[in-house]
């Protein structure tokens, strides 16, 4: 766990249009949003007028990533800590942090890596690190913050899944299984937190453009931008509360590489 960084610029706005400004905000947890989905998600919803406390591994990235919406975005708060979700007890210190910040509104578990391999080869240990940060980050995390939002009987939790949850591919190894593992904690969770109010939607995104394509040659658009599956979720968070979007599957045009 690292050390916390807090930035916040005053919006400029009179008082009286500050307090409706504020009324309409949400407060939005997002792990994993120094890059890639989760600083996409982390600026659509910055742009929107929502608060943000963001969470990512790597310090720095986190940092400047935040850096650059608060400058973008003034007049709203943005809290940023950074913490190795591979880890419980990180987990459940991100957690308490978020609580004594604010509760949130929306959760999104982002945090997530991929090491590709097969099951009959792949090296020792890959199973094990692959379901501590895909499943288990957002398991404790989820668990952490939970009791206060079904206290409040509202909330809405979207978990990062990934095409890779629904059907198996070459290559996918323990990455697979861990999002299929993600997927079913989604489901049962949704099931659960129905008479409390609490949404949960399960995100599907096929070849989404990031770090893990290196320097893939995107100039044709044949894979989807972190932007799109952003808008899907904040369209997905818009909804009455009579409405909730249980999956959102989205893959390229042309289908996955």
């Amino acid at each position: 766990m690292i050390s916390e960084f807090r930035f916040t610029i005053l919006d400029l706005r009179s008082s009286e249009d500050n307090r409706q400004f504020k009324t309409a905000g949400m407060n939005v947890l997002i792990t994993g949003a120094s890059r890639g989905i989760g600083k996409a998600i982390a600026e659509i919803f910055a742009a929107n007028g929502h608060d943000l406390l963001l969470s990512g591994r790597n310090e720095v990235a986190l940092y400047t990533a935040m850096e650059k919406m608060i400058i973008q975005y003034p007049g709203i708060s943005i809290k940023a800590k950074a913490f190795d979700l591979s880890k419980k007890e990180n987990t459940v210190a991100l957690g308490n942090w978020c609580l004594q910040q604010a509760l949130p509104d929306i959760l999104v578990n982002n945090a997530g890596s991929f090491e590709p391999g097969s099951v009959h080869n792949e090296p020792e240990g890959i199973l094990e690190s692959q379901i501590a940060t895909n499943l288990y980050s957002a398991y404790h995390v989820t668990r952490t913050v939970l009791p206060e939002m079904m206290k409040r009987k509202s909330g809405h939790i979207f978990n990062i899944c990934s095409i890779a949850s629904l059907h198996a591919y070459e290559n996918g190894g323990s990455y697979s299984i861990s999002k299929f593992a993600l997927y079913g904690f989604s489901k049962n969770l949704r099931e659960e937190m129905k008479p409390y109010g609490i949404k949960v939607t399960s995100v599907h995104p096929g070849a989404v453009m990031s770090d893990s394509w290196g320097d893939f040659d995107n100039s044709t658009k044949r894979i989807m931008e972190a932007d799109d599956i952003a808008k899907m979720v904040y369209a997905a968070s818009q909804l009455s509360v009579a409405a909730c979007v249980e999956d959102i599957v989205i893959r390229p045009q042309l289908g996955d590489l």
